[in-house]
């Protein structure tokens, strides 16, 4: 395996800089098991799943977690919060620019008044320990002080913040959105419900491999960072009468698929994953992905090799020939697994 067989050219001009409206009108390449290739819409998925399938999504909710500083020198810094290390979400996990020059100690600050203190590096070494300061509530100091963390190939402002937020939303924890999610919305779910299609919800915190593209020439050298994730007990059961049934789990972006594909692995419905998706994974859980397409050399689109096999290179092909937009705000592809079920659900 080498990192050369998960690159593609992408110009810069096919990376969407802004939303969609309405959010389900975004185009949506579909591949069959079969190889079979069509073009359709995400408001089309109540025509393209079937009753009985389950439909997981990851309910993580976007931080404000970029937080523009100034530091005692009077130069500029950032501070991107990863993850909370404690309950009161004080200590933090997070990137730290410019890292190099920042000392262990030093205050930054967002007009005239202290919001962080600069810690130690942790043990991977390309981020920091950091912890708030002021008796500020920390949801509402960031509120008050930060900015969506919009990824750094979106150069566009976001007018509205909540289209970096999924419309399932809920617990605020992470530094990036589940892309694949903001495609949807109330009335393609309703509709989705009449067409006899279940959802479920799994958490997982995004953490720093959404932001890192592999750097290690063997890509399986990649050190996987982990990331917080929970499966409510009734997803998994969800997930288990669905294929007794002849049924489908179909996995709303790549962070389901860790979520579920984690427990699975581990037995356990909640704690901390660094499983690594790669070409020869053993697939429990997930039959179809709904998912953006994903930037070069990332350990995402090792996944998408790994659940569709090399076809992955063609289909991204077809996308850039037709006019696919890409990443974040962009389109979204359909794929199913080649050796997922192909019967109809029973009943």
């Amino acid at each position: 395996m080498r990192l050369a067989d998960f690159d593609y050219e992408l110009p810069d001009d096919r990376i969407a800089q802004t939303p969609l409206e309405p959010r389900d009108s975004a185009r949506l390449l579909v591949a069959g098991a079969d190889g079979a290739v069509a073009h359709r819409h995400v408001r089309d998925l109540d025509e393209l799943l079937r009753p009985g399938d389950l439909l997981v999504l990851n309910e993580t909710r976007v931080i404000p977690a970029r937080l523009r500083l100034q530091r005692q020198t009077g130069g500029a810094a950032e501070v991107l919060l990863l993850e909370a290390s404690d309950p009161q979400r004080r200590h933090w996990e997070a990137l730290v620019r410019p890292g190099r020059k920042l000392r262990v100690g030093e205050l930054l600050s967002h007009d005239g008044a202290p919001i962080v203190r600069i810690g130690e590096r942790t043990e991977a070494g390309d981020t920091f320990r950091v912890e708030l300061l002021g008796d500020a509530d920390t949801l509402d100091l960031l509120a008050d002080h930060g900015e969506m963390p919009l990824p750094p190939y979106i150069t566009t402002r976001l007018a509205d913040p909540e289209r970096y937020q999924t419309v399932f939303a809920r617990e605020p924890a992470s530094a990036a959105a589940p892309t694949a999610g903001l495609h949807f919305t109330a009335d393609l779910f309703a509709r989705l419900a009449r067409a006899g299609i279940v959802t479920a919800t799994v958490e997982l915190v995004v953490g720093l491999d959404t932001f890192q593209p592999i750097t290690t020439d063997d890509p399986l050298a990649h050190p996987m960072h982990t990331e917080r994730y929970r499966v409510p007990a009734e997803t998994m059961q969800r997930c288990r009468h669905t294929a007794a049934a002849g049924g489908r789990v179909v996995a709303v972006g790549t962070t389901a698929v860790r979520a579920l594909e984690s427990a699975a692995a581990s037995g356990d419905l909640e704690g901390r994953t660094d499983l690594f998706i790669h070409r020869g994974f053993d697939w429990r859980v997930v039959d179809v992905l709904v998912t953006n397409f994903h930037l070069p050399r990332t350990t995402l689109l090792m996944m998408i090799d790994a659940f569709v096999g090399p076809s992955w290179r063609e289909l991204y092909a077809v996308a850039l020939d037709d006019g696919y937009r890409f990443l974040s705000f962009g389109d979204a592809m359909l794929l199913e697994r080649p050796s997922a079920p192909t019967s109809e659900p029973a009943g």
